[in-house]
């Protein structure tokens, strides 16, 4: 990701959460916005982009995906999956958390063979998410 890229992640962002958890009230993702903003310095972040708009990212916190947002008009093209590929060339194992009612993330996950490990409440919005592992834990 560059520099100039971060509003247009950021819009991404905020839209796609709107539109795949609106089991969420919208306030918790604009109360949120300026902290996941804040964060991007701090994530790795791969961008996927044509005609320079940006139309998918991944963000990973070591091998923890924070999360992977694709344009509306982009998802069911390979994007997500592009995307978690770069992430698996450069991770062994990779984990997230994924709401239980978001259905599409959950089945997107296990096509790319990842593994529903435990359920729990997340505290701030007190929804039931799923966290996810794949690849190899070295023993």
């Amino acid at each position: 990701m560059k520099a100039k890229d971060i509003e247009d992640v950021m819009q991404l962002w905020l839209y796609t959460n709107l539109k795949a958890h609106a089991f969420i009230p919208e306030y918790y993702w604009y109360e949120n916005f300026n902290e996941v903003k804040s964060a991007l310095s701090e994530a790795e972040i791969y961008v996927a982009d044509q005609n320079k708009k940006v139309i998918g990212f991944i963000g990973l916190i070591d091998n923890y995906i924070a999360g992977i947002f694709v344009s509306e008009h982009m998802q069911l093209h390979g994007i997500g999956k592009q995307l978690l590929s770069i992430a698996k060339k450069r991770h062994p194992v990779l984990q997230l958390h994924v709401y239980k009612k978001n259905l599409k993330a959950i089945g997107f996950y296990q096509k790319q063979d990842f593994k529903i490990i435990k359920s729990e409440i997340d505290t701030h919005t007190g929804e039931e998410e799923l966290f996810m592992e794949w690849g190899n834990r070295p023993f």
